[in-house]
Parts: structure tokens; sequence; C-alpha cells
């Protein structure tokens, strides 16, 4: 048996966080990992993904060439180059990563099972650790459809591993890793059919944000499908077909590519937590306090598996929780406010309460709604689609949330996070001097457009 200060499980986002700080104290440490390091963001996530869609928003663009007065030609994609361009980007980060925790720590591939709550196996390698840290991730949910396993369906994982250009990409859900795989491959040329459980796509959102982004996508050519439900998976002569009904009408469609994006698990299953007496939710999410601390105090657990968001940046946050408990300070991550963009094109971004949860919260609400195509700069950049949408709190002027549903919305939401988390009035933002021509310069006049929440 080895014996360690530190053993961590996983390498997603909070361990690059964490790493540097605790080895600068000099202390002994294990890091375990199953599958390429860097967890999801890095291999099947943020750093692929965006790269992807980098390049579909440039074919895209390259058609839209006669509309700013350049004449392009026809517009041809070598989808190998595309795949190459994101294996290259996704590969050398986890390469980067995996070399630099080889020669900082202990490195561990492999499995890991917990013996009892200090002990951990890992193959024939039985490690202690004082401290035990387990940042294992998420996985797309495999649904209990009819035939699943029959045919051979993607999920965020696999479909970057695809070869071929899919001549009809069928897409089961529509929210976030759905909508951004089935833009990407509509843009390269796909034949594109969004199926959707709901009556509305992206339904953490508001109605009307549901309804641009739809338009959006609609308009590009993606065919969704609302208020459907899957009865079956078939796979006749080599294709793959959707038995479903729409709004109770028995339909079916075919494809040769099947990507199902219809939520995540977490990587627990597989830990053995019971012989280290962790608790986990009835989800199989590991219930953590507001330090990360598990059920067993010196056993935290980071990052999605954690169920308290599902995000890189929250993944990241929880890592700098972590370290100032370790230093006896006093940040929480309940301290944080919910963030997060959708990378459709243009990005959907959101920071703090929706339209919805507003009208739920029993305060006095205020709101300011502009389209994008009342903005310059977004008219410049001929990129009009999409609407911002602003709440205050009567009295107080406290920003309680904010949409940015248009070009450069992913950048400019931090300004509102930053006001937000500080407990700035936005009659502070209304202050502050904004570069033109930007979108963001509109920002501090939208507040202008504030009236009372109604019916």
């Amino acid at each position: 048996m080895k014996s360690y200060d530190i053993i961590f499980i996983g390498t997603g986002q909070a361990t690059g966080t964490v790493l540097p700080n605790l080895l600068k104290r000099k202390l002994k440490i294990a890091v375990i990992e199953s599958d390429r390091v860097g967890g999801t963001c890095v291999n099947w996530g943020c750093t692929p993904t965006k790269t992807l869609i980098a390049s579909a928003r440039a074919a895209h663009m390259a058609g839209r060439g006669n509309d700013f007065g350049v004449e392009t030609g026809k517009v041809s994609v070598n989808f190998r180059k595309v795949m190459e361009r994101v294996n290259a980007m996704r590969f050398s980060s986890s390469d980067g990563f995996k070399s630099w925790l080889q020669k900082t720590t202990d490195f561990y591939p492999g499995e890991a099972s917990f013996v009892d709550d200090h002990t951990v196996q890992v193959g024939e390698d039985i490690l202690r650790g004082e401290t035990i840290i387990i940042h294992t991730g998420t996985r797309s949910r495999k649904p209990p459809f009819k035939g699943i396993d029959s045919v051979p369906w993607l999920d965020n994982k696999g479909i970057l591993g695809l070869e071929a250009l899919p001549e009809h990409l069928l897409v089961i859900g529509g929210s976030y890793v759905g909508l951004e795989f089935a833009q990407a491959f509509r843009r390269l040329g796909s034949k594109v059919t969004v199926l959707e459980h709901g009556e509305r796509i992206v339904s953490r959102e508001d109605s009307d944000i549901s309804k641009a982004a739809a338009d959006i996508l609609t308009d590009e050519g993606i065919q969704i499908l609302y208020n459907t439900e899957i009865t079956a998976l078939e796979k006749p002569d080599g294709g793959i077909q959707v038995i479903f009904t729409e709004s109770g009408e028995r339909k079916q469609l075919s494809g040769d590519q099947l990507l199902i994006a219809v939520g995540r698990v977490p990587n627990t299953d597989m830990l053995n937590l019971s012989a280290a007496g962790v608790v986990t939710n009835e989800r199989g999410f590991i219930t953590v306090n507001e330090v990360c601390q598990t059920s067993v105090p010196h056993i935290y657990a980071l990052g999605d598996v954690n169920g308290r968001g599902a995000f890189t940046h929250t993944s990241v946050h929880d890592g700098q929780v972590f370290l100032e408990h370790l230093e006896g300070g006093s940040r929480h991550i309940s301290d944080r406010i919910l963030i997060y963009s959708m990378f459709i094109d243009p990005p959907l971004a959101r920071v703090g309460m929706s339209e919805r949860e507003a009208r739920k919260s029993g305060k006095k609400v205020l709101m300011a709604v502009r389209s994008m195509d009342t903005i310059g700069r977004a008219k410049e950049k001929d990129e009009p689609k999409g609407l911002i949408k602003f709440l205050v709190e009567e009295g107080s002027s406290q920003i309680l949330g904010a949409t940015i549903f248009g070009v450069g919305g992913d950048e400019i939401i931090g300004m509102l996070a930053l006001a937000m988390q500080a407990g700035l009035p936005y009659t502070k933002l209304q202050e502050v001097v904004i570069p033109h021509p930007t979108v963001s310069e509109l920002v501090p006049w939208i507040f202008n457009d504030l009236k009372p929440l109604g019916d």
C-alpha cells in the first residue's frame, strides 16, 4: 500500500485549478484517471465543440459572402480537415495535461474503487489517502428507448469520432448539447432534424428566448419537431430509423447518424462509494456541503459529479472553494451566481434569474427588453438576430438577471455578472463609458427601458 496526502480521482478542470497550489506545499499526491486526461471539457466538451462550431461558422459566413459584397463562389467543406483541426486542439490539450501530471504526481491510469474511506484500489495498486477528491464528472444519459442497443447511436463523445459528414443527422433532444451540434452539422452541410419531447426547445429559458432560438435554427434549414415521444429505434438497410409519436400521431424518420442528447448522469456507479460511506442523492450525484465536503469530511467531490453545477466554470469554482477551505477561508459554492452560455450562433448567455423565475420570486421586478436588430453594431455586422433582457429589483435597483441572446452575448454577459457579484445597482453601470461602436455600449442605455413586470 502506498500512502498519499491527497488522492485525486478524475482529472476534470478543477484538478488543474487545485493542483498547482497543492504542489507548492510539497504534498504527496496521486492522480487516478480511467479515460483521457482533462475530462469532458478538454476531450468531448468545450475545447472540441467550440473548435467545430468555429469551423461551421466559417463555412456559414463564407456562404453569406454576397450579403457583404464579397463573391466567394461555391463553398465546399472538407470534413476530414475540419475534424483534424478539432482533434489537434483536444488531443494536444489532453496530452499536455497528462504529461504534466506524470511529472508532478504519481499518475495511475485505470478505474478507482473505494476499499474504505481512506483507501482506493486501482487495478493491483492499493492507495491510502489522508484526503480524497472525487472529480469524475458525468456522462451522457442512455434513455430506455426500445431498440437502443441495436442501433449505432452517438452521444457527445461518439459524434466527435465521425470520419464522414452525415447526410441526415437525427438529434433527439432540443437543449444545449443537441442544438450546438445540430447547427454546426447543418452549417457543414448535413440535413438535420431535431426531435424535442416538450413544446419548445431550450425549455430552461423564457418562451420568447426559445422562440428566437427556434427561428434562427429553422431559418438555417434545421427541422424541429415538438411534442415527440420516441417509441422505438430500428436499423433498416444500414441506416437508422426513429419511430415516434408527434402530438399523439405515429411517425417515423430515417437518417444515417443519430445523436442522443437527453441529459447527463454522474460517474459514481463504479466507485463503490458505499464502502467509504459517501452519500449520493436519488440521481446518483454526490451530496456535498458548501465547501464540497461529502458525508465523509476528508472526502470531497468537485465539479459535475456533485450536482451543484454542470459547467467548466462551476467546476473551477468548486476547486477555488476547496482551496480556500483548506486555508481557513469562508468562500462557499452558494456564493456564485448562475451564469452560462449556449454556443449556438449567435450565442445565448444568461446570468441570474430568467423572467419566469423572477415572476415566481415574489419580488417587485422591473424588466427591459431590446431586440438585437435595433443595435447599430449588430446591424453593421449583419448579425441582427436575438434579443437582450434585463431584470431589476424595484427599490434596491439590484440586477436580478440578464439574458443576452445575440452577437457577442457570451462575452458581454460577464459585465452583468461582475455587477451582480459586486452588488452594484444597475445605475452604476449607467455611469460607465463603453467604447463605440460595440454591442456592449447599449447595456447602460437598455436600463432606461425598465418597466414593471406585468401579468
